[in-house]
């Protein structure tokens, strides 16, 4: 069976540059496994590799759609299985890269999903509710018939959260109940785990660092871009930590100070949740970063890979 790297972890921990040294090693080409770098003109925000810092590696499903267009999760696994496959078809290592959980999950885990089935009037209908009685209205509700996927999906991701609702509505059975169903069909390839594993203390470090060179580099100037382009400040692409934080901060709604200041609030909590997520993931294997070099770190996943264990 072939096998498929993936490497996950929380935001800042250096997944990019790992899957980058990697790929360099492997001849491996790299899949974007991020919910956010798959649009169009959110590069900055979005801590997308640059050209230069892609050293020459392929990287797949980066700028696929623009920011004012709708994605889905089981786009993401159809998208993402057809890269595998032409990775491997150059006899190259296919590597997953990124932090989006639930994007990692429908791979490694073959989940099926349900995206064919939608009603329309009842996603208006929720809509309307979330934005008259909040997010957490529409949370609570889902906690009464599918505690599973309430516990795992935030209350402000609205868009996940309305589409479990209408599962239900169209379906009668919880989403999360409809997923432990289609991960019965083990995948087609041999998934190999790996998940950076930061001090905390130097995550947030790290995370505040990024947040101020993506000042420097032009973050503000990006998010005025996209709203001058005619792009909504209410699309799930412009509610992103980094994006909406800054648009706050244009329309005169707080100060620059303290929306980079909420952007690394928003970006630690990000990262708990992310390690949260992680540490469910079967058959993850974890790497201490701090007590390893980048070397060290490929000389494990290329170990894992030639044990067929």
């Amino acid at each position: 069976m072939d096998k498929v790297v993936v490497i996950a972890g929380p935001t800042a921990s250096g997944k990019t540059d790992i899957g980058i040294e990697l790929a360099l090693k492997l001849n491996g080409e790299i899949i974007s496994a991020d919910s956010m770098q798959i649009y169009r003109g959110m590069d900055i925000g979005t801590a997308k590799p640059t050209v230069e810092e892609r050293r020459g590696i392929r990287h797949y499903m980066i700028d696929i759609v623009n920011p004012d267009e709708d994605y889905s999760v089981a786009q993401f696994k159809d998208d993402a299985m057809e890269c595998i496959k032409t990775i491997l078809s150059k006899n190259k290592t296919p590597i997953v890269v990124g932090g989006t959980g639930l994007y990692i999950n429908s791979l490694v885990y073959n989940i099926t999903f349900t995206d064919t089935i939608t009603d329309w009037d009842y996603r208006e209908k929720l809509n309307k509710i979330a934005l008259e009685k909040g997010t957490h209205a529409l949370h609570s509700y889902l906690k009464k018939i599918d505690p599973k996927s309430a516990e795992e999906i935030h209350p402000n991701n609205v868009k996940r959260v309305i589409r479990a609702l209408e599962v239900y509505k169209l379906t009668g059975k919880p989403i999360s109940e409809q997923k432990e169903e289609s991960r019965k069909i083990p995948p087609p390839y041999d998934y190999r785990i790996f998940g950076l594993e930061i001090d905390r203390e130097t995550l947030y470090r790290r995370i505040d660092a990024r947040a101020d060179k993506m000042l420097e580099e032009g973050l503000y100037e990006e998010v005025e871009e996209l709203l001058n382009s005619g792009y909504s400040h209410n699309l799930v692409s412009l509610q992103g930590i980094g994006y909406k934080e800054i648009v706050m901060a244009i329309k005169g709604k707080c100060s620059l100070f303290e929306a980079v200041d909420n952007i690394k609030k928003g970006t630690r909590n990000l990262a708990k949740r992310q390690m949260t997520w992680f540490r469910k993931t079967e058959g993850l294997n974890w790497i201490k970063i701090e007590d390893y070099n980048t070397w060290a770190i490929l000389k494990i996943i290329e170990d894992n890979l030639n044990n067929k264990n």
